[in-house]
């Protein structure tokens, strides 16, 4: 059985998608924009939007009943590997050790134009 996870504190699905979706303990969260779930913005530089989008995802699991430790898998997108740096330092500073299983790309273009866009598996 499956269960929708939702919350305002994090920017609602621009697309027939849910947050977040719970099933057997396991929850899946849909790739987080860095859109700022109070104004609709994003920040200009990757920093900012990489902390941005964990603090979707970290939103989105405590709506579930838990936080970033829980995280097992993320997949990161990147408009442009030469970001990777800027992101990996946000990214090791809130998903401490252990970490979490990765996988990052390069892609040719982000909805809304975004630099970053962050995917997340997490196991209660």
């Amino acid at each position: 059985m499956k269960k929708i996870i939702e919350t305002d504190a994090a920017p609602a699905a621009i697309g027939p998608y849910s947050q977040a979706v719970e099933t057997n303990g396991t929850i899946y969260v849909s790739g987080q924009l860095p859109i700022d779930p109070t104004t609709g913005t994003m920040p200009a530089d990757i920093a900012a939007q990489t902390a941005q989008s964990i603090a979707n995802i970290e939103a989105i699991l405590r709506a579930a009943g838990c936080g970033l430790s829980n995280v097992v898998k993320t997949t990161v997108l990147l408009a442009d590997m030469a970001d990777f740096a800027a992101m990996n330092e946000i990214y090791a500073a809130r998903f401490t050790a252990p970490a979490p299983a990765r996988a990052c790309y390069q892609v040719a273009r982000l909805p809304k134009d975004a630099r970053v866009e962050i995917e997340a598996i997490a196991v209660k």
